[in-house]
């Protein structure tokens, strides 16, 4: 039986495009809260650069998936919040989380994750 499901420019490839990247669905759920400023979101976050955040933002931005507002205060201010398109994406990603609490570790292990602490290397 052939099937286009899975050609190159099928729509839920869209979706796996999409999370793919390392950042992208980490950074939309940190904005689950609602708007946050660039240090705000590296705080929560952890482990990513300055440079690979405001590069994720842009792509986000750049999907509809997120929204930049600039404030004119002194000092400047920005925020960045969720779109409806975005908030759409909550689900999917929370369901993704909820499989990594509940079959995380056996996924590590069966990677060999972990390995180099109990063997010392």
């Amino acid at each position: 039986m052939v099937t286009d499901r899975l050609l190159a420019d099928c729509r839920a490839r869209l979706g796996f495009d999409l999370l793919a990247h390392t950042w992208n669905g980490v950074v939309l759920y940190a904005l689950a809260g609602g708007p946050r400023r660039p240090g705000e979101l590296r705080a929560e976050i952890g482990g990513i650069s300055a440079k690979v955040l405001t590069e994720t933002l842009r792509r986000l931005e750049g999907y509809a998936l997120v929204e930049r507002r600039a404030y004119e205060e002194t000092p400047p201010r920005v925020e960045y919040a969720l779109t409806g398109l975005g908030r759409s994406l909550l689900g999917p990603i929370e369901a993704l989380g909820r499989w990594s609490a509940e079959y995380g570790e056996a996924f590590a292990a069966a990677q060999g994750w972990g390995d180099e602490e109990r063997t010392g290397e």
